[in-house]
């Protein structure tokens, strides 16, 4: 594959890998908890390293994973103790952000990860860091990585279908006939902190939030189906790939902030012109009703 190619699979599999779980966090109203694990997860990775010593191996996925996880609990813990979600939500993503900032200055300066890579990261190396196997090279590290969590995804939410489905519409429902409300929601949380990871390297915090929130609530806006919605927002999530990058080719830009403009430009353009909840749309709507309204008392 060419050097083009590798990037843009690589923003691809980004795209739709974190569209699918952002489905389940945009039905459930916890968009934001994506923002913080997004960032916290730094903490994980740099706990990781100061493991290991090493970026190689499953440690920094273990730690993402791990701090992931916590921060869904203490976020939930807050929250059960009075707190109200959104102020939850800063106080656990600032504190634990601020932690590993803390950790990675003092104890991992020496190696490529720093935070302004991790928030930006640079998608442009992708195609230079390679696997190789009895002297071939089999490709990106990344694109096998990203591949591996989508596939793992992908199995949790075929085999969760059912219980994702009801528990992100009706909880309360889900629990009243058996469902294991919190253990969905943790499992969640943790396909949504492996998902986080496997991308942050590569593409930084900001578009993996953006690639999270944005395609699921534009699909959100096109669709009343959930089934409809994972492939929507997964088709949205590939779109924006290929032309961010192609954007950014012309200008002369950041490749992962062109994709991540992609993603909101398709969002406004789905917020106007939704065929049933777009902004023109339900202006049309109004009018009718008023027209309506007006035939009828001249009728009377």
């Amino acid at each position: 594959m060419t050097y083009d190619a590798w990037i843009i699979l690589t923003g691809s599999l980004v795209g739709i890998t974190c569209a699918m779980v952002g489905c389940f966090l945009v039905l459930r109203k916890m968009a934001m908890l994506a923002d913080a694990i997004s960032h916290t997860v730094l903490l994980g990775i740099v706990g990781g390293y100061l493991v290991s010593r090493s970026l190689e191996g499953p440690f920094l996925l273990i730690g993402a994973v791990v701090v992931g996880l916590l921060t869904a609990m203490l976020v939930q813990v807050l929250n059960g103790k009075g707190v109200q979600a959104d102020a939850a939500i800063g106080v656990v993503f600032t504190s634990l952000f601020a932690v590993g900032v803390i950790l990675l200055s003092v104890f991992a300066g020496n190696i490529h990860l720093d935070v302004d890579h991790a928030l930006m990261g640079e998608i442009t190396f992708i195609p230079w860091d390679t696997v190789e196997w009895n002297g071939l090279e089999l490709g990106p590290k990344a694109v096998w990585l990203l591949t591996f969590v989508f596939i793992v995804n992908l199995l949790i939410i075929i085999f969760f279908y059912k219980e994702f489905k009801i528990s992100s519409f009706d909880p309360e429902m889900a629990a009243a006939i058996g469902i294991p409300v919190l253990l969905i929601h943790y499992l969640q949380m943790g396909m949504l902190s492996i998902t986080t990871v496997a991308s942050f390297d590569s593409v930084g915090a900001i578009l993996v939030v953006a690639m999270l929130i944005v395609p699921a609530s534009t699909a959100y806006l096109l669709t009343d189906k959930l089934i409809n919605m994972l492939f929507i927002s997964a088709g949205i999530g590939v779109f924006s790939s290929f032309s961010g990058y192609y954007i950014a080719t012309i200008l002369n830009v950041s490749i992962a902030g062109s994709m991540a403009t992609s993603t909101g430009i398709l969002f406004v353009i789905a917020f106007l012109f939704s065929p049933r909840h777009g902004l023109v749309a339900k202006k049309r709507a109004q009018q009718k009703l008023s027209k309506d309204r007006n035939v009828a008392s001249e009728i009377r």
